[in-house]
């Protein structure tokens, strides 16, 4: 989810905020990022607890919608991905994540990477590397990283509170950094690939992040106060990677959104970035510090 941990920066020349003249810049949209965030934990509340299976279908849609993004956005630089073979071998990804735990889920990645490469023969060497390439990217951006949310959920005894603690540790990510960066940003974190991040920005992501991991995995998955430390400090820096990847993609394919998912605020790959690459992280982080504090 992509809030924005950005500076509430001037117009462009340098000066403090907050004087005459300047115009407060905040990034995204606050009230939009909040409910987008919010109907998320909705969906997954009402998905997980009377059966939690039906999440699967959320994550296959969310990889459907976006492969129809990414192959827009790469087809404007002339790369065409597979998308028969993405789609469906997309969705067993995430029916494998969650039946049939890590083993098949990487074994149905190393399939559908062979399939995706074999698609392409058929359409002769011009071009071959350039679309295999985008090809094996959207299966790992997508279907794959989607996929791990399914891997928290399958976690026996308490997956749908990890699935929770993990999203809540992240959106808190983006608010905390959102508000910090407003307050006090001032130094610009990455002004080459998202203008707006601000250091200070990020230091509100962090301690938000660590107090919603503290208090996560304290009272929901009864867990040391220490893992929930750790794993706000991880997820912090994978949601706040996850948004610089995604911009960075968006500059070099020339594009503002991803898509018109959210109409004026872009497209479900522009809503889910930071949760994509923060989705691995944490079930790394949980699966291994769980069971050793246990």
């Amino acid at each position: 989810m992509s809030l924005s941990n950005e500076s509430a920066s001037g117009d462009g020349s340098g000066g403090p905020t907050g004087q005459p003249g300047k115009k407060i810049r905040t990034g995204r949209n606050l009230p939009v990022a909040v409910v987008s965030g919010v109907a998320l934990g909705a969906l997954v509340l009402l998905a997980i607890y009377p059966f939690p299976a039906a999440f699967v279908a959320i994550t296959s849609a969310a990889v459907l919608l976006g492969l129809r993004e990414l192959n827009r956005a790469f087809g404007s630089r002339g790369v065409r991905l597979p998308l028969v073979p993405l789609a469906v071998a997309g969705v067993v990804m995430q029916a494998c994540a969650y039946f049939g735990g890590p083993l098949w889920f990487v074994g149905s990645l190393a399939v559908t990477v062979i399939a995706v490469l074999s698609w392409r023969l058929r359409d002769g060497a011009d071009g071959y590397v350039r679309d295999a390439t985008g090809a094996v990217f959207a299966v790992v951006y997508l279907p794959f990283l989607l996929g791990t949310w399914l891997l928290l959920l399958a976690a026996p005894g308490d997956g749908q509170e990890r699935l929770i603690a993990f999203i809540v540790v992240t959106i808190s990510s983006d608010i905390g950094g959102y508000f910090a960066g407003i307050l006090a940003g001032r130094h610009k974190m990455a002004p080459n690939i998202s203008p707006n991040k601000t250091w200070e920005g990020f230091a509100g992501s962090v301690l938000a992040c660590m107090l919603a991991g503290a208090l996560t995995v304290r009272f929901m998955l009864d867990g040391p106060v220490w893992v929930g430390l750790l794993l706000g400090v991880a997820v912090v820096f994978a949601a706040t990677v996850g948004d610089l990847i995604e911009s960075l993609i968006k500059r070099d394919l020339g594009i503002k959104d991803m898509g018109s998912f959210m109409p004026g605020h872009g497209g479900i790959l522009d809503r889910v970035d930071s949760l994509l690459v923060a989705g691995p992280v944490a079930w790394v982080v949980l699966s291994l510090l769980l069971s050793a504090a246990g």
